[in-house]
């Protein structure tokens, strides 16, 4: 998946489950993926209750379930910031 495809499937999946009532940010070195507290999706860079930092090409694997989000943390393949609790919560929208 490219970065767009990822954009836009994350943008299908909050407008079905609707928000988590948390700011949860995706920093790829393509670009950002803002999920608001409503689940509207947004691409600029704003604050966050959790920033998740990985590659473009590392987020596309786990959306498609070829990565393990667990192997990927102990990897080294995803850097969290804020409130990591608030990343448990991405297995309900996800």
């Amino acid at each position: 998946m490219t970065f767009q495809e990822v954009d836009a499937k994350i943008k299908q999946l909050a407008a079905q489950k609707g928000g988590t009532g948390d700011v949860i940010k995706f920093q790829t070195d393509e670009g950002n993926i803002v999920i608001d507290r409503d689940g509207t999706v947004h691409n600029d860079d704003r604050e966050s209750d959790v920033t998740i930092g990985i590659s473009a090409k590392d987020l596309s694997k786990l959306m498609t379930g070829d990565l393990n989000p667990m192997t990927a943390l102990m990897f080294g393949k995803i850097n969290i910031s804020g409130d990591m609790s608030l990343a448990m919560k991405l297995k309900d929208l996800f």
